[in-house]
């Protein structure tokens, strides 16, 4: 049996989040000898979308491969990066054609230290925009796993999706074939943590990497502003003084079968 180990870390929010990111996830890697490291970072660009600035340092951090969500269409700048780095990922279900032709990939493929690693990006429908179906996506995706990798593949699923029964229903059909499933968009890590059937590591949501005290990272006041007046006031990461955290799991899988043989919240 060959243990290997692999992070993801939860959404980072705002430049807060970028920097404990640069402080801690270096410090996690080494202390735990961690193997691969996926991070949502669709919120990292001053709370929306990204830029390759923000990229650059997620990767610098120690980030393997980076993954995204519904925001990361917010800065059309960033599109040509999303082409440029393979490993800079959005979620593969969104509509495809010769037309319009939506840029960059869904999946990363990488050979690590011997080993085939392939993390897929998708995004829930349920609450969200109904786009592709994410788990006839996830079958295509798992095929193209197997064509592509050299050894047999550990593939990282990150669903990012509101509804947390959508999670839990795309990590039962994918049980068995992915090693880990994690849920990111909410920035509220859950508690619900687990080894699935067929041995597949499971949370519902990762959480997010940003100041604790803070409505989902977001400055608290503006937050209250839109619930009170019901405006859509633009939200901005908080600037508060309180604690910052970095949520997420490390996840301990055998490589030799590809099922997860346990996992934690960090």
């Amino acid at each position: 049996m060959k243990i290997v180990k692999a992070a993801m870390i939860g959404d980072i929010v705002g430049t807060p989040g970028l920097q404990i990111l640069e402080t801690q996830l270096p410090v996690l890697i080494k202390e735990h000898q961690i193997d691969f490291v996926a991070v949502n970072g669709e919120n990292a660009a001053d709370g929306f979308g990204m830029t390759e600035i923000e990229f650059k340092r997620i990767t610098e951090a120690g980030a393997d491969a980076v993954t995204s969500g519904n925001h990361i269409w917010e800065k059309r700048g960033f599109w040509p990066v999303l082409e440029k780095e393979k490993n800079m990922l959005r979620p593969a279900n969104y509509p495809f054609n010769a037309e319009y032709n939506t840029p960059g990939s869904g999946f990363f493929c990488a050979e690590k230290n011997g080993i085939s690693w392939f993390v897929i990006n998708l995004q829930g429908r349920d609450l969200l925009s109904n786009i592709d179906c994410p788990f006839h996506c996830f079958d295509s995706c798992f095929t193209q796993a197997q064509n592509l990798a050299k050894t047999r593949p550990l593939v990282i699923v990150d669903f990012h999706a509101e509804s947390s029964r959508e999670k839990e229903s795309l990590a039962y059909y994918a049980d068995g074939r992915a090693c880990v499933i994690a849920g990111t968009h909410t920035h509220v890590q859950t508690a619900d943590e687990r080894i699935l059937p067929n041995g597949s590591a499971y949370i519902t949501d990762l959480g997010m990497t940003g100041i604790t005290d803070s409505v989902i990272g977001m400055d608290q006041k503006i937050c209250h502003e839109r619930f009170f007046r019901q405006i859509q006031f633009q939200m901005k990461p908080s600037s508060a003084s309180g604690g910052r955290h970095m949520h997420g799991i490390i996840a301990e899988i055998d490589a030799d079968t590809g099922k997860a043989v346990s996992v934690k919240r960090i």
